[in-house]
């Protein structure tokens, strides 16, 4: 199995095809049949062995603190294919992540997720109040405000996340 690095322009119809099932399968059918579920990424990293057995999507923008905006890398999209759950593909893929996130000029490493396998690569549980354009359905339907849940946060550099404080995703969740 190898991991691969795909930036979005590169994005080959038949790997978007591929991600798009892989997703459909993993999720269910909100994707509509597309690749991604609210907004594209900056970059995929895809499990190949030998088609495409795992997903990450990785979005690198600014969020607000109160007094500051912080370079974060949103982690959204964790797909592994049905017979190849429990084989350590996702985790593969998350120590993948976390590579990209100390090689990028990102602050933290965030993303929504209940499973195991992100406390125990090191993210964080935080309950920060959250703002965010809600855009279920890939349609811009308003602001979100409420406490966060399920939020995972992984410092990368000197700076803490203070999960007391009001946080602006200026954009959709990831």
């Amino acid at each position: 199995m190898r991991i691969d690095r795909i930036e979005e322009l590169r994005l080959a119809a038949e790997d978007e095809a591929a991600i798009a099932h892989l997703l459909a399968e993993a999720f269910g059918t909100e994707f509509g049949g597309r690749s991604y579920f609210m907004q594209r990424h900056h970059l995929r990293l895809v499990a190949r062995d030998p088609g495409i057995v795992g997903h990450v999507g990785l979005t690198f923008r600014a969020v607000r603190f109160p007094d500051r905006l912080a370079p974060v890398l949103g982690v959204a999209d964790v797909a592994t294919a049905a017979e190849r759950r429990g084989q350590g593909i996702a985790g593969r893929l998350i120590e993948a992540v976390i590579d990209e996130g100390k090689a990028s000029p990102a602050e933290f490493i965030a993303l929504f997720g209940t499973a195991g396998l992100y406390e125990a690569a090191g993210f964080l549980p935080v309950s920060n109040p959250l703002r965010a354009v809600d855009m279920n359905g890939a349609r811009t339907r308003g602001i979100i405000e409420r406490q966060s849940a399920n939020l995972l946060v992984m410092p990368l550099r000197d700076r803490a996340w203070d999960s007391d404080v009001p946080i602006d995703f200026l954009g959709h969740f990831f």
